[in-house]
């Protein structure tokens, strides 16, 4: 006979079975969410340091309004815009937009003084002014942080020789220019610090041409113009007869060349010496050397001294300026042949 299975009956208070709830899979403990969060803050402080770092050190590229831009805050080693070049620059502005960023440096109530960049600072300008794009209201600008006034200016320069060599003329005149304003204290430092990459003869040559500059730039019209040759020329010739600054700038205003070729014509003539004697009309070394030159004579009557220049490389020495005549060749041919 089968046993009978006996039933009873389950506790009516016995506690269910519970089942610990699945985690969420995109829920994090929260210390991992403090700590994500910590790292995301942080992140974000050190990219914004980077950011301010590279503004501050000039590799940040910022669009800077038009009317902020102080284009006289340095005097400008060019003297003018070629319009050919300055054409070409508007075109491809206007056709590419602004692809190199000009050089600024924060001034006061949130200005910029320019440093370089002056001939794409003035296409924005122009175009903007023609077609009220606001496209053009703003320039692409770099921040830079020059110690002092000297570090400036020689920014200003490098750029400009980099990306177009700068003539003769315009090295000198900035150069004067800076020393006139207390950048440089003279010639000699401002020439060493502006071009201090160049060479001690083209330094020299500058120098030179700073004579030029201060005699004669309110009078030229295409002083840019000026080649190497015919400026050293002119340069020792203003300083041998100080009636030539005059009688330039007077031929210049009675007949105001058109053209760069008419000016240096003008200057080509005025600042050539007399020629030489031929041997057949004398010479240095004949004793019949013919007296053609009168000694100019300052505003106050004081004679002027010659120039005395000396060529190493040539073993050369040359006497320029009023007052050599034969009777001064004789003095110093006898003065020689003594010894002394």
């Amino acid at each position: 006979m089968a046993k009978r299975r006996r039933l009873t009956a389950a506790p009516l208070l016995a506690e269910p079975a519970v089942t610990p709830p699945a985690s969420s899979p995109g829920r994090r403990p929260p210390i991992a969410e403090v700590a994500a969060e910590a790292a995301a803050t942080s992140a974000l402080e050190e990219m914004a340091q980077r950011f301010e770092r590279a503004r501050a050190e000039g590799r940040m590229i910022q669009p800077l309004p038009l009317e902020v831009v102080q284009a006289d805050y340095l005097v400008r080693d060019r003297l003018g815009i070629e319009e050919e070049a300055q054409t070409a620059l508007i075109a491809s502005i206007r056709a590419r937009g602004q692809q190199v960023p000009i050089e600024v440096v924060a001034l006061e109530d949130g200005r910029y003084g320019l440093i370089s960049g002056w001939r794409r600072l003035a296409a924005l300008r122009t175009l903007h002014a023609e077609t009220g794009d606001p496209v053009y209201a703003t320039v692409l600008a770099l921040l830079r942080r020059p110690a002092d006034a000297p570090e400036a200016y020689l920014a200003m320069v490098e750029e400009n020789e980099i990306r177009v060599g700068l003539s003769y003329y315009e090295r000198a005149r900035i150069a004067a220019r800076a020393v006139a304003a207390g950048v440089f204290s003279d010639d000699t430092e401002a020439l060493q610090i502006l071009f201090a990459a160049a060479s001690r003869p083209r330094r020299s040559k500058i120098g030179s041409f700073l004579h030029i500059v201060r005699a004669l730039d309110a009078d030229l019209r295409f002083p840019a113009a000026i080649p190497e040759r015919l400026g050293l020329r002119l340069a020792t010739a203003l300083l041998a007869d100080k009636t030539l600054a005059t009688r330039i700038a007077r031929a210049l205003q009675d007949s105001p060349p058109e053209r760069a070729e008419d000016e240096l014509a003008l200057l080509n003539r005025l600042s050539t010496p007399a020629p030489a004697a031929t041997p057949g009309q004398g010479s240095v070394t004949d004793a019949a050397i013919r007296d053609r030159t009168t000694p100019a004579a300052r505003p106050d009557s004081t004679p002027v001294p010659p120039i005395v220049t000396y060529e190493p490389g040539r073993d050369r020495i040359t006497i320029t300026g009023p007052g050599i005549n034969a009777a001064l060749a004789r003095r110093l041919r006898a003065w020689l042949a003594k010894g002394e």
